[in-house]
């Protein structure tokens, strides 16, 4: 156990402050735009939504996508793994990884091909 200063004593620990651990747990809300193309948005039966992702860290599109799978039925279906889906943030392809900001555009779609 480390020694407590006088200082600490009267106006707390700095390394210790349960303010900053009760901080640390309250969740972040990001809303953000989400885009459904071609099949997703038939088999959804939705365009578009606003929706608000609560995380403790910055979320990204794993978050989103765990959300939205959350719901069941046909929305844990058409973004369940190994399913042929896309996801752009802002228009950019991006990966789960990827990180959203509040009022980002997050669009799933189909891949698509030329021929």
């Amino acid at each position: 156990m480390r020694p407590i200063s006088r200082a600490a004593a009267v106006f707390g620990d700095p390394m210790n402050d349960p303010a900053d651990s009760a901080l640390a747990t309250i969740p972040r809300v990001t809303t953000v735009r989400v885009v459904y193309l071609a099949r997703l948005r038939e088999a959804l039966g939705c365009t578009s939504e606003g929706l608000a992702v609560a995380t403790e860290a910055a979320p990204s599109v794993a978050d989103v996508v765990a959300m939205l799978r959350g719901r069941g039925g046909a929305w844990s279906h058409e973004l369940a793994a190994g399913r042929a889906v896309r996801v752009a943030v802002n228009q950019r392809l991006a990966r789960a990884e990827t990180p959203v900001g509040d009022g980002d555009e997050v669009a799933f779609f189909p891949p698509v091909t030329g021929g």
